[in-house]
């Protein structure tokens, strides 16, 4: 399942980054007494009550600053809002209510998100004298906190996440959500607007078009689904600070993280850089279903080799996702396009393929028989029985008398073997490794 986002926002300097760097567990934020120190949105992930979600840090909204890289910071603040499911809303109770706030909590109440009032730096831990004075700001009880000392924290996350089961996301359950990534310019846009035959997004030439992530479902023979355009991911050195372009970014990964498959798109006439290595390797550690698209074919110089060189480079240089099929296509010309949803759906029955345990060990004994387990200081590696736990991605769980003999080159070589044996295209594999007490198999 995504991860759902949760923003901080407020005015400059009510305690936003010393927060979010607490949530984090590490000082990812910089943190200072002058007003507008946090240019970029950063974001990470966090985990409460067996809740897994992101948080998003933001610049400060200051409406009376005219400088320029303010008012772009105080534009990422508002896509923040656009993008979360719940907003933490961040006062300072030293200062009392400003009119910054009242500025602040108009925008909040016009987005009709949730949004729960945070009264930071109540440092002593017993209700600040302010704290009446922002019920007129209208989002309710406000939650006093300290997030330098950690002094309330656990009942405002509580909050939090009990807002995720009440209101969770109303998407069908049964549309498959493709997510189209890649570099700016790769033609991804286009693609899109071929697949669903009508123009839904902009397509440019220049770089950045596309800054949000955008959902268009379509339906195609009698089988619903979801196409998300997203925006280009460059390489971080190249996106200037305090650009909206920073936070498109971000909306691109949590695009990859709520889909079901992921059309890796590569621009033919660039070959596939290192970059494209980033953005592909983000959809293997998601667990995602993933399609190497390679997009202009059309504009490639062709002779006997150029496909097998095409794919040779691809595989060397995705070695850790050579389950993905490659498909050579042109969004100007329409050159297979109409075999993306093929491959699609392909790719999804294969992500939620269940294999029968005994099946599965049956496999798991001719693996064993052909390459006997590892052994170490003259022990050796007994694998007792394997069974699948979960699907999107296909998991499985080895049960061993000692994980540490359990070696990578092995965990690779069984993988290869499951996928030899079942038809895992398309989709990562899981394996993980699990003590078993011998004694409890007797």
């Amino acid at each position: 399942m995504a991860r759902p986002l949760v923003s901080i926002i407020g005015r400059p300097n009510v305690g936003k980054s010393t927060f979010f760097n607490r949530m984090a567990g590490k000082r990812i934020a910089i943190v200072d007494d002058q007003p507008g120190v946090t240019r970029d949105r950063l974001y990470a992930d966090v985990s409460w009550l067996n809740y897994d979600f992101t948080m998003i840090d933001t610049a400060g909204i200051d409406p009376l600053s005219g400088d320029e890289m303010l008012q772009s910071m105080q534009a990422q603040a508002e896509l923040a809002i656009d993008l979360s499911k719940v907003i933490l809303f961040f006062v300072d109770a030293r200062d009392g209510m400003t009119s910054m706030d009242k500025y602040v909590a108009d925008i909040l109440l016009k987005s009709g998100k949730p949004v729960l009032l945070v009264l930071n730096k109540a440092d002593s831990g017993s209700e600040p004298d302010t704290l009446h004075d922002f019920y007129e700001l209208g989002f309710g009880v406000p939650f006093p906190i300290s997030a330098s000392h950690g002094l309330g924290i656990g009942d405002l996350l509580d909050e939090v996440v009990s807002y995720f089961d009440a209101h969770s996301d109303n998407e069908d359950i049964k549309a498959v959500k493709i997510a189209v990534v890649g570099k700016p310019n790769a033609g991804k846009s286009s693609l899109v607007n071929r697949i669903l035959n009508y123009e839904r997004s902009i397509v440019s030439g220049v770089s950045g078009t596309t800054r949000d992530a955008i959902d268009t479902p379509f339906k195609k023979n009698e089988n619903d689904y979801i196409i998300i355009d997203t925006a280009g991911i460059r390489k971080k050195s190249k996106v200037e600070s305090g650009t909206v372009e920073r936070y498109a970014i971000v909306r691109s990964f949590d695009a990859v993280r709520r889909s079901d498959v992921v059309l890796v798109t590569i621009d033919a006439t660039c070959g596939l850089t290192d970059q494209d290595v980033k953005i592909a390797g983000y959809a293997h550690d998601e667990g995602r279903a993933a399609i190497i698209v390679v997009n202009k074919w059309d504009l490639v110089e062709k002779d006997t080799y150029t496909v097998n060189k095409f794919k040779k480079d691809i595989q060397n240089k995705l070695a850790f996702m050579t389950y993905a099929p490659i498909i050579y296509v042109s969004a100007l010309t329409g050159q297979r396009l109409s075999k993306i949803i093929d491959y699609v759906d392909y790719a999804m029955e294969c992500a939620g393929r269940r294999i029968p345990t005994g099946l599965l060990n049956d496999c798991l004994g001719e693996a064993t028989t052909v390459s006997e387990p590892p052994s170490k200081n003259g022990r050796r590696l007994k694998i007792y029985y394997a069974t699948q736990v979960a699907v999107s991605p296909p998991t499985f769980v080895l049960f061993v008398n000692d994980t540490e003999l359990m070696h990578f080159s092995y965990l690779r070589y069984l993988e290869n073997y499951f996928r030899k044996s079942f038809d895992f295209t398309g989709t990562p594999i899981r394996i993980h490794v699990r003590f078993k007490n011998e004694k409890e198999m007797r």
